[in-house]
């Protein structure tokens, strides 16, 4: 499993040093964090929906970076937020934007 970003001011952080790219479901922070692994942060507001929804979106989400995770390349902060555009998408809508904010930010691996 992948390492969490838990606390606020880490998340905090992220947004203010990072870097942001956005498609249609997802916005994308990245940070340098000069160490071997990744860490990832999820975050969906309640502008999305209810409970019940903002879970779902977070799951899809968590599972698309847990499929995905070898791709990315290491010693990265990374933070998804959702836009409310996300609510109701099917996984492989969640997966696709996943990837295309890894491809914009240049953090997906060359395939060999």
């Amino acid at each position: 499993m992948f390492e969490s970003i838990k606390k606020n001011e880490h998340f905090l952080k992220v947004y203010r040093q990072g870097k942001s790219y956005a498609n249609k479901y997802l916005v994308m922070y990245l940070l340098p964090n000069g160490s071997e692994n990744n860490k990832f942060g999820i975050t969906v507001s309640k502008k999305v929906g209810n409970s019940v929804v903002r879970h779902r979106v977070t799951r899809l989400i968590r599972e698309s970076i847990r499929l995905n995770f070898d791709l990315f390349e290491k010693g990265y902060d990374i933070v998804f937020i959702a836009r409310k555009t996300a609510k109701g998408k099917k996984y492989s809508e969640i997966e696709g934007a996943v990837l295309h904010l890894g491809k914009l930010h240049h953090v997906l691996k060359k395939k060999v």
